[in-house]
């Protein structure tokens, strides 16, 4: 694949060779000081009412459910508008409780974009679309987040004749509504991380964002006071860019980002501080075998935007890998001519040293794009990666979802899964020929939450997809061998099939159980020889809702959460 660098502010397509080249070095040399999100368009009001419709997209697999975020009142898509660039938050008090924002675009004849926020109590099952905070108003770059009392956060950027400014918005009430939001300085490509620690810098909100800021060069803030206020701002050592910020066990904040052709990590210990000026104790470069790849053209899949940010992570499992820092990020290879592979790395040291470089996708050859690569750590220490994907159409930008996770700290990945159907990123696109910048997910026991934008429906909409992590057990060879399924189609209606392995000669019992684990039903209950199973089961006599079945084989306890819906 030929790569070509266009730059957003580049209005034709119709420039020499000579010329892209010079706009190719301008870009690569001063990235961290154009200002990319202006207002160009003007707001075009449309009535939601008066918007044409089709089905919302749904999809389900064995490994995956997935369902329409961006819907109107009756559940139905509506044609005509865009959404992209998505940020997901969860209630950790109740993890039914799951907000998504995106940039609305209400029309695709304009790329004035709002922000756009969706809600879900039921799990993901279900989302309601209420429209935009501050309807009319400019605004971008949404990046949300939580604190531990079940409070949500969404920050979202603006441009006033200030320059770039941040609000972070404030609801108490599962993101069903917001307040008029807190002046948070601002500047292109945010993002923030809240202290869920119970430590001293509990309820600390951390943005950070790149160097071409309101306030420059600066690029941090924080609030030490629940959303009231934010601070001066102030400079991250190292001056990581397009990247993302995390905060380990002991209050601990981390920023990664890219550093001209490699990455660089900077570590505060005492941002948990009110009081204190924030110091960065550790500023670190990390090699990913490959640089982040911005404004590649228009044979890549996203023209005008980022193949993906820098993802950080962090292991508070407990476990043999707790206390781990993980960084992935979708890269142009140094050492190979692939356009895009989603590459590892992790310090087991709080950043001081780095591993050398993992690829996580197994595809071979070297003419795939692996975009907007994506990570999150579940409770229990595994890591959950995604990342889109064209290798199933060579030579094109059409891509798939794909998934991998690693059990033992990210040194080896299990074999990629595709979760999605196929789809064409370049339609759809509102007068902005991108899809975005970045996807954004949290893991829990059961899996993974994905926030992300497709075009299933002809246009950019707004999805969620629970993936489901179907671990087991590992044979003398360090290969992790799966054991129970995700039943499919998950929720269901009439009835369902759920797959397992047995791997031993043992007895083994699969149990239905209701949230409060009262057995249900015993759907299997008989000493098995090693092999694949299946079983069917119907929802006849159960009530809507949600259940959890657990296969117990030998020394071997799985549990997955099934959903029957009554009509």
């Amino acid at each position: 694949m030929n790569k070509i660098i266009i730059p957003v502010f580049v209005l034709t397509l119709f420039l020499s060779a000579e010329s892209i080249a010079q706009i190719s070095t301008a870009v690569r040399q001063s990235k961290n000081s154009m200002i990319l999100e202006t207002v160009d368009d003007k707001y075009i009001p449309v009535s939601r009412k008066s918007m044409k419709t089709s089905e919302a997209y749904r999809y389900s697999s064995a490994y995956v459910t997935t369902v329409q975020v961006n819907v109107n009142e009756e559940g139905d898509n509506m044609l005509g508008d865009a959404a992209n660039e998505t940020s997901i938050a969860f209630d950790p008090t109740d993890n039914n409780n799951i907000v998504i924002g995106w940039r609305q675009f209400d029309t695709i004849a304009s790329n004035f974009r709002q922000a756009g926020y969706g809600y879900t109590n039921d799990g993901g099952l279900t989302w309601t679309f209420p429209g935009k905070i501050e309807p009319g108003m400019f605004r971008t770059d949404p990046v949300l987040d939580s604190d531990k009392w079940g409070n949500f956060y969404f920050n979202s950027l603006s441009m006033d004749s200030s320059g770039l400014m941040s609000k972070v918005f404030f609801s108490d009430n599962q993101g069903t509504e917001w307040d008029e939001g807190t002046y948070a300085q601002g500047g292109d490509k945010p993002w923030m991380s809240i202290d869920k620690t119970g430590g001293p810098g509990s309820g600390n909100i951390y943005n950070y964002w790149n160097a071409t800021t309101i306030c420059p060069p600066h690029n941090f803030t924080r609030s030490t006071n629940g959303n009231l206020s934010y601070e001066e701002c102030s400079s991250i050592s190292g001056n990581p860019i397009w990247g993302t910020t995390a905060i380990n066990a002991q209050g601990k904040l981390f920023v990664i980002g890219s550093k001209d052709t490699n990455f660089v990590i900077s570590r505060s210990s005492n941002a948990q501080y009110a009081g204190q000026m924030v110091i960065w104790d550790l500023t670190v470069p990390v090699y990913l075998d490959g640089s982040m790849e911005v404004f590649l053209g228009y044979e890549s899949p996203n023209p005008l935007g980022l193949m993906g940010q820098a993802v950080i992570a962090i292991d508070s499992s407990g476990t043999e890998t707790d206390g781990n820092i993980y960084l992935m990020c979708s890269v142009d290879r140094h050492s190979n001519s692939d356009p895009c592979d989603v590459m590892f790395s992790r310090s087991t040291d709080e950043g001081e040293t780095w591993s050398d470089p993992v690829r996580v996708n197994d595809d071979p050859g070297y003419n795939a794009w692996q975009w907007f690569g994506t990570m999150s750590v579940a409770p229990n220490g595994r890591i959950d990666a995604i990342w889109l994907d064209s290798r199933d159409y060579a030579g094109t930008v059409i891509s798939e979802l794909y998934y991998s996770y690693s059990l033992n700290g990210g040194v080896t990945w299990s074999i990629n899964e595709s979760i999605s159907d196929s789809f064409d990123p370049h339609v759809g696109w509102p007068d902005q020929d991108k899809m975005g910048d970045y996807f954004h997910m949290f893991s829990d026991s059961d899996g993974a939450h994905l926030a992300w934008a497709a075009t299933f429906n002809g246009e950019q909409d707004i999805y969620y997809s629970h993936i489901f992590q179907v671990t087991g057990i590992k044979d003398d060879k360090g290969t992790t061998k799966r054991c129970l399924a995700q039943n499919f189609p998950n929720p269901f209606v009439g009835k369902t099939s759920i797959r397992y392995v047995v791997w031993s000669r043992e007895m083994t019992i699969i149990e239905l159980t209701d949230l409060n684990g009262k057995v249900i039903r015993t759907l299997v209950h008989r000493i098995h020889s090693p092999g694949n199973y299946q079983i069917e089961l119907q929802s006849g006599g159960l009530e809507q809702g949600m259940y959890y079945y657990t296969l117990r084989s030998g020394q071997l306890i799985e549990t997955r959460k099934l959903i029957v819906i009554k009509q």
